[in-house]
């Protein structure tokens, strides 16, 4: 029955019993199942969205519209539910049939679905999250109570962990990758219906709140709904930054202070930190958005300039605002209370001269405290933010953050010598802590640049700088000794009277932008260099060269302001990765360097390119001994190992629960400090709501915390298992190799099959889709790789060849299932290796995956290669089942299985219609709603997986 309105979503219950037909504890969503009362809510809100999105199908659509789309869910449902083939042919029939007017409503609607149901999900995860707290439940993993209490059973001292925080650096960076295809505005609305689902979930509304409510509901839904999904430009990289900036508005500028200030309570209560000690600013945000050029030639000084314009009017409104706050709340009459001599000394000069004031000494104190913050707004650009202090105009700009932060201080130290720690315990908590975290800057921006640009910059400067030598000519010794002797010495290689290439002018005068930045806005606006590509020694030199063009180097004081980052990226780099490593440091020059950075240097390790070119399996195999490789050679450096991992939201790029993900790492490679790429529609998943972005900043926390003090010194796994591991990996590099490089026409199936095409039309990010203009696979972006993949719901990236090795494997020797068994039981890496692609092959459809397979021109290729991908499939599900031990997948983990299976027959319909659009449209359909409907689809079959890209 239609119920009034669509039953929502990927997990919406059946349509043979409602809520008040089951009995106590479950009711009825479909054929023999039923649903835990705990859930109860969670479908609730379904129903109740659904019947919105319903009412506005309807309204706004017609009946004949809203019918349609209440068949093909019906069907879609039926056939899932039951395997009802004849309701798979009906389905079918009905989709086929959908006229060119109707097509669009009937993909808004099942996208529509996808995007609340998330928002219903990720509500309830909210939701159970505060039942168990309100019951004071054990604590759950990745929570930094769990983490507290490990640490305390394990006997961490408390000296040990002091040390390990006051060196501990975690930092989540966001980044642009053109994956989150939601416009801004559409996140902006659905943001609006999950934060009325929040005040519904009070149970404190009364019978006309929650009618209010109800019609606040309607009329968000319906503006999304009228709402265009796609945009009609392509994104600039200004753009992109405002994006990411929404987070701090609406989670991150307000969440980590309370992150921090509840892990510092939580740490004295366990008597491992004194009350009123503070953590270092050990949590800290970072950003690719205006600095990550590498590919994207539309990132320029300019845009550097704007994007930190961009972050510290962020951060400068939130402090000025909290400001404002703390001075309404701060009325304290010093007649009453005490001030200290340093609070007094600030009230003296305060513009506040107000004679109802006049006995406010800390009011007035912030006065001061406030004017000379809005002086530093005018001075850093931002005077719309001092219009409201015009007394600002004369007075002295804070020279730095931590000049703001000593005044703040000061205000804390009086209120708790005079008794009055509670009142410092609240919004100036919070405050002084937003200013150590985000200073004026908000989020470290990285410079990432391709070491191939790097050495055509260099190979020019030396040209022209030192004539009769060809660089590029050079043999890599007599490279790495040309950068050596540069390095030395404080003559600039560039000259002002000399005219440069286009791309060398546009190197410098980043570098250049970088330091004005870091003068602008102190040295955590720019921190890191990554050097896209690394594969040698003078490609982390000539970077120190260059940093020296822009007085980021200087050579007479031995002094470097970034660190330099190599990333290694495809599998041959991640191999030669130690020994790259090993070789720098061995370079007296760099060495001292690496010295005068405190002893530490951080490695990018790539996920997106090493699955691209080895495949899943070897691609996890490969990083996970680089990282035991480089441990050990770090160590024998003396020398700190700093991870930054370029993960990104699918398995395929890294992906996977955070959690896990760090504790899978081997014994010595997260030494309390690591940082994690969050990548397109994962931004979003994962920070758009202020109690998902705080449990997700925690579980990094807790993780790293976990890995550095309790798994810091666990020893590399036994050589029986590495043996295993690298037999296993041999085996899947060749199969998935043989696919993908050595199949003849297999870039053209790829092509023809998936939508990568169409998407790198669709306009969701300032980059290319590829490096050049080849269709050659070694040239195409990881990112379109993955995301093109996850569209017609093959999910290759995340499994191919696995099966293949384990059954060849065990074909030697059947025995060997038990060693397979022993490892999936008690090696964390492995654990998680299985679990991620577990998540990967439920998510996969290989019957749908035939359907876009029939869309390839040559039918001999087709005929080809998809069967030898049908048959892998099937071997890798066989296998990770006998492995695992489990009967279906996802057996253990039934919350997954559950969103998916009550997920997808909302899914499917949308696959079916890009199928058909891409046929109309690669036939030469021209017709423009035929090419929005094509985008919709991508939109919503993205928003139904989750992690796409």
């Amino acid at each position: 029955m239609a119920m009034g309105g669509l039953a929502m979503g990927g997990m919406a219950a059946g349509d043979d019993a409602t809520d008040a037909d089951a009995p106590v504890p479950g009711f009825a969503i479909g054929a023999g199942e039923r649903v835990a009362e705990k859930d109860r809510p969670l479908f609730e809100d379904i129903r109740l969205l659904g019947r919105i999105l319903g009412d506005t199908v309807r309204a706004q659509e017609g009946v004949a519209v809203f019918e349609l789309v209440e068949r093909i869910r019906q069907t879609a449902l039926r056939f899932h539910r039951d395997d009802d083939d004849g309701a798979r042919r009906e389905l079918q029939t009905t989709l086929d049939a959908i006229s060119r007017e109707k097509t669009l409503p009937v993909v808004r609607a099942f996208s529509h679905f996808s995007h609340l149901a998330n928002l219903a999900e990720d509500q309830h995860r909210i939701r159970r999250a505060r039942a168990h707290a309100r019951a004071r439940s054990a604590p759950r993993e990745g929570t930094l109570e769990a983490t507290i209490r490990a640490l305390a059973d394990a006997g961490v001292s408390r000296a040990a962990l002091s040390a390990t925080l006051e060196r501990a650096a975690i930092s989540p960076v966001l980044t642009a990758h053109p994956t989150e295809v939601r416009r801004k505005s559409t996140i902006d609305r659905e943001m609006e219906v999950a934060r009325l689902l929040t005040a519904r979930d009070t149970g404190l509304l009364t019978p006309d709140e929650e009618a209010e409510n109800d019609e606040a509901l309607r009329r968000a839904i319906l503006t999304l709904w009228q709402t265009s999904i796609l945009r009609t430009t392509k994104l600039r990289v200004v753009d992109e930054v405002v994006n990411a900036l929404s987070f701090y508005d609406d989670t991150l500028l307000a969440e980590l202070p309370r992150l921090y200030a509840g892990f510092e309570d939580a740490l004295a209560a366990a008597g491992l930190r004194d009350r009123h000690a503070e953590l270092p600013p050990f949590l800290r945000m970072g950003s690719w958005i205006g600095g990550d050029r590498d590919g994207n030639p539309f990132v320029t000084a300019d845009v550097l300039r704007t994007a930190f314009a961009l972050q510290s009017r962020t951060a400068l409104r939130h402090i000025l605002a909290e400001l404002k706050a703390l001075g309404a709340e701060l009325s304290l009459d010093g007649r009453l209370v005490g001030a200290s001599e340093e609070v007094r000394a600030l009230a003296e000069i305060s513009p506040d001269r107000s004679a109802f004031r006049a006995n406010e000494p800390y009011r007035r104190a912030i006065a001061t405290i406030a004017t000379r913050l809005a002086a530093t707004a005018r001075a850093l650009g931002h005077a719309e933010l001092a219009e409201a202090l015009p007394e600002s105009a004369e007075a002295q700009p804070y020279p730095s953050a931590a000049a703001l932060s000593a005044h703040l201080d000061a205000i804390d130290r009086s209120l708790s010598a005079n008794g009055l720690s509670a009142l410092a315990r609240g919004r100036l908590r919070g405050l002084r802590r937003a200013v150590s975290v985000f200073g004026f800057h908000l989020a470290t921006i990285d410079l990432r640049q391709n070491s191939d640009v790097h050495e055509a910059t260099i190979a020019e400067l030396v040209a022209l700088a030192r004539p009769g030598i060809d660089y590029r000519a050079l043999e890599e010794a007599e490279r790495v000794a040309l950068l050596v002797e540069e390095m030395a010495t404080p003559r600039p290689l560039a000259s002002p009277h000399v005219a440069y290439s286009e791309k060398t002018t546009s190197e410098l005068a980043i570098l250049r932008e970088a330091a004005a930045a870091r003068a602008r806005y102190g040295p955590d606006a720019i921190r890191h260099c990554v050097i896209s590509k690394a594969d040698s020694v003078s490609d982390v030199l000539e970077v120190a060269v260059l940093l020296a063009e822009a007085g980021l180097m200087r050579p007479h004081e031995g002094a470097l302001d970034l660190d330099i980052v190599p990333l290694f990226e495809t599998i041959a780099d991640l191999r030669a990765a130690p020994r790259i490593m090993a070789d720098l440091f061995a370079v007296p020059a760099y060495r001292a360097l690496v010295a005068a950075r405190g002893n530490e240097q951080e490695v990018m390790l790539g996920y997106s390119d090493s699955n691209k070119d080895g495949g899943f399996l070897t691609s996890s195999w490969e990083l996970y001994k680089a990282e035991i490789a480089l441990v050990r050679v770090f160590r024998e450096a003396g020398v700190r190992l700093r991870l930054f991992h370029g993960r990104g939201g699918t398995v395929g790029r890294g992906g996977g629960p955070s959690y896990q993900a760090i504790l899978a790492q081997p014994g010595g490679a997260v030494q309390g400090a690591i940082r994690i790429t969050e990548q397109g529609e994962v931004i979003a998943a994962k920070y758009a709501t202020p109690a998902l972005g705080r449990r997700n900043l925690e579980i990094l926390a807790a993780a790293t915390l976990e890995a550095s003090l309790l798994h810091g010194d666990d020893p590399a796994p036994d050589e029986a298992r590495l043996a295993v591991m690298e037999d296993l990996s041999a085996r899947a590099f060749s199969a998935y190799r043989a696919l993908v490089y050595e199949t003849p026409g297999f870039e053209d199936y790829f092509w023809e099959t998936t939508v990568i095409g169409e998407i790198a039309k669709l306009n969701i990010g300032s980059r290319p889709a590829s490096r050049t203009n080849s269709r050659r696979i070694e040239d195409l972006r990881a990112i379109p790789w993955v995301f093109g993949w996850a569209q017609c719901r093959l999910m290759l990236p995340g499994w191919f060849g696995f099966g293949t090795a384990v059954t060849s494997y065990l074909a030697e020797d059947p025995a060997r299932i038990e060693t397979l068994r022993a490892m999936h039981r008690d090696w964390p890496f492995f654990q998680a290796l299985l679990s991620n692609m577990d998540m990967v092959l439920a998510k996969s459809n290989i019957a749908i995956a035939s359907r876009y397979s029939a869309l390839v021109s040559d039918r001999a290729l087709a005929q080809a290669i998809f069967p030898r991908l049908r048959a892998e499939w099937e071997a890798s599900i066989a296998m990770l089942l006998e492995i695992t031990q489990q009967k279906a997948l996802l057996e253990r983990n039934p919350l997954l299985a559950r969103s998916i299976r009550n997920r997808f027959p909302y899914l499917d319909p949308l696959n079916h219609l890009q199928i058909e659009l891409l046929r109309r449209h690669r036939a030469g359909d021209t017709d423009a709603l035929v090419e929005s409907g094509l985008h919709m689809t991508i939109n919503g079959v993205a928003a139904g997986l989750r992690n796409s890209g």
